[in-house]
C-alpha cells in the first residue's frame, strides 16, 4: 500500500483525476455496440452527476488543506458519498468488462471496428480512476488525519 501512495502522490491524484473525469464523462455517452453517442438516455447523465460529485470532493479536499477547520464537515460528508460512488465505479468496470467479453460470445454479429480499442481504453480509464480514488482516500487519511466528530460547528 505504501508503494502505491509513493507512486501516486497527492498532487498526481488531483491531476490525474481532473484529466480522467472529463474523458469518462465524454465516453459515458458512447455506445460501444453501435459506435454512436447517445445524449438522450437518462442513464448516461446519472454517471455524469456522480462524477460532478467526485470533482466537488476533490475541490473540498483542496480547500481542506488551506483552511482545515472550515471545510471539515463538508469534506467528511462528501467522502462518505464517495464511498458509494466508488462502488458505482466498480459496477461500471464490471459492466464494461461484460460488454467487452460479449465480443467473443456473438461471432455472427457485426460489431464496429472500434469496439475493442475504445472499449479497452474506457475500461483502462475506469480502472485507473478507481485506483486514483482509492489513493486519494489513503492520502487524505495520512495528510489530514481522521475526522473528529466532537466538533459539530467548527
Amino acid at each position: 500500500m505504501k508503494h502505491l501512495l509513493q507512486l501516486i502522490t497527492w498532487k498526481k491524484c488531483f491531476i490525474l483525476s481532473f484529466s480522467i473525469l472529463p474523458l469518462l464523462i465524454f465516453f459515458s455517452f458512447y455506445g460501444l455496440y453501435t459506435n454512436k453517442f447517445y445524449f438522450l438516455k437518462v442513464d448516461n447523465y446519472i454517471f455524469t452527476l456522480l462524477m460532478i460529485i467526485h470533482v466537488w470532493f476533490l475541490n473540498a479536499l483542496r480547500q481542506l488543506e488551506k483552511e482545515p477547520h472550515l471545510h471539515m464537515n463538508i469534506t467528511r460528508n462528501l467522502e462518505y458519498i464517495m464511498y458509494a460512488i466508488f462502488l458505482v465505479y466498480l459496477f461500471k468496470i464490471m459492466e464494461t468488462s461484460y460488454i467487452l467479453l460479449s465480443y467473443f460470445e456473438y461471432p455472427d454479429v457485426v460489431l464496429p471496428p472500434t469496439f475493442l480499442p475504445v472499449g479497452l481504453f474506457i475500461l483502462s480509464l475506469q480502472f485507473i480512476l478507481m485506483i486514483i480514488t482509492f489513493a486519494t482516500f489513503k492520502h487524505r487519511r495520512e495528510r489530514i488525519g481522521p475526522y473528529r466528530f466532537d466538533r459539530v460547528h467548527k
